[in-house]
């Protein structure tokens, strides 16, 4: 695969009756540095993995190592619709060709939800390592004012870059992705070099692991893959997108879930030979580097993640406005918000919107005095039960399509059923036993939303044409 994309220049949508979104525009390139730009490696591997770390200790690698194998099972069935068909519905879509166009419905809903919240999630995200950054380098207090006021300009940011192009964006997001990964990986090789040993026994051996220590981080570990399958709803504008977007997806799943495994491992390993709990670090690859005197790398990977987390409110920006989108052309949603802009060729409404409520929803978190961790938590684990309830309707969905379009095969029905048991234990363990304080309340606060977008469904009262698809 070439490194610089070889599209030619943008298609001039021209003055259709009805503005759509371009077709044919999008590389085989850039539909991987949108399903990267979402995944955010670089972010998980300075957040989230030593988060599972402190939960389950020596076992993390092969709690990851599990993880990576279920969404293996989830592409497989997502691959199902992708090869076969393409929407900017993405996930909504597939799940409407299988079981129906309410189920449909349902999906896209329960998809846009955890595009608004990786948008929520992530600006804060973004504005955390920012701000500590800020303070480290200017002396700045780092205060709940400056934690909002970078928050809504991440947002800003983000929302302005999506509405003009989305070759921009997925320009702006593999840049960021491979530049902050690049940091990362140095400061880790040159760690390792001086400290070692590359076999770590305790970890082989999984001492002090338990069933526990596994369930312990499980639905943690799997909030680190989300997000991967959001090349799905640029469908609607891929070049040749039942052969890009398939292979786009395989290409970074496989790869991250390597890198994500291994760096694990090391991690375990000089965390021990620090003596450092790495979850108990605001940013611990800057302590690392600075271990081993590096302090500009160490500044730069703070800033690797931060622009990481920019990456992904970019990514979820885009896929969930295309969503509402497809949700609006449909007849799901208000009409207006169907319509993309007549020169760039976006969802520009429907970016608005999801970028408008992007911002209201973190700052008013924190106007209501959630710190800026636990705004970021809240807003994560909404994501985290859209994407699981996403991928669950799209597995429960692929048999059924299969069986329509006279492809069907029992292995198809084994792999749905094995990814529809073990993403229904996820979901379980995600609300039992039910977290404490306001955590508890998230599920019932996020069905009330799926609620709420059915009802304007309802409301809407478009007519309802085929579903769209390539």
């Amino acid at each position: 695969m070439s490194i610089l994309p070889s599209d030619p220049s943008p298609i001039d949508p021209g003055e259709p009756e009805r503005h759509g979104l371009r077709t044919d525009y999008i590389s085989g390139l850039e539909n991987v540095a949108q399903t990267l730009g979402t995944m955010a490696p670089t972010g998980t591997l300075g957040v989230i993995i030593p988060l599972v770390i402190g939960k389950s200790g020596n076992a993390s690698w092969l709690l990851i190592l599990g993880i990576v194998a279920v969404f293996l099972l989830i592409l497989f069935n997502i691959n199902v619709f992708a090869t076969r068909t393409a929407s900017a519905g993405g996930l909504g879509t597939y799940a409407g060709l299988g079981l129906g166009r309410r189920a449909g419905t349902f999906t896209k809903w329960i998809y846009a939800l955890a595009m608004l919240f990786g948008v929520a999630g992530c600006a804060p995200s973004a504005a955390y390592y920012a701000c500590l950054l800020i303070s480290q380098v200017s002396g700045i207090p780092n205060t709940p004012l400056l934690g909002a006021a970078v928050t809504a300009a991440v947002v800003a940011v983000a929302w302005w870059i999506a509405h003009r192009d989305i070759k921009l964006s997925s320009n702006v997001m593999i840049v960021i992705e491979v530049a902050s990964l690049s940091v990362i990986l140095a400061i880790i090789a040159v760690a390792m070099a001086h400290q070692g040993p590359w076999v770590d026994r305790p970890q082989l051996t999984l001492e002090g692991a338990s069933p526990g220590t596994f369930s312990a981080g499980l639905v943690l570990a799997f909030i680190m893959m989300g997000g991967f399958e959001s090349a799905t709803t640029l469908g609607a504008e891929s070049r040749r997108a039942q052969w890009t977007i398939p292979r786009a997806l395989v290409r970074c799943v496989v790869p991250v879930g390597v890198l994500y495994v291994v760096m694990t491992y090391l991690l375990v390993v000089l965390g021990r030979k620090f003596g450092i709990a790495l979850d108990q670090l605001d940013a611990p690859f800057d302590t690392i580097a600075r271990a081993h005197h590096m302090p500009l790398l160490g500044a730069a990977s703070s800033l690797g993640v931060a622009t990481s987390y920019f990456a992904c409110t970019l990514g979820s920006l885009n896929a969930g406005a295309r969503t509402l989108y497809s949700l609006a052309e449909d007849g799901g949603f208000f009409g207006a918000v169907g319509s993309a802009h007549p020169r760039n060729g976006t969802p520009h409404r429907a970016i608005a919107l999801l970028g408008t409520l992007g911002i209201l929803a973190p700052l008013g978190l924190l106007a209501l005095g959630t710190s800026l961790v636990s705004t970021i938590d809240f807003l994560s684990q909404l994501a985290a039960l859209g994407f699981i309830g996403s991928y669950f309707m799209v597995c429960l969905a692929a048999p059924f399509f299969l069986r329509q379009s006279g492809a069907f095969s029992p292995k198809i029905v084994s792999v749905s059923a094995a990814a529809l048991l073990i993403l229904a234990g996820v979901m379980a363990r995600s609300v039992y036993p039910a977290p404490e304080g306001p955590a508890r309340l998230l599920p019932y606060v996020f069905l009330g939303l799926v609620a709420t977008g059915l009802l304007l469904s309802r409301l809407s009262r478009g007519k309802s044409p085929p579903i769209p698809t390539r």
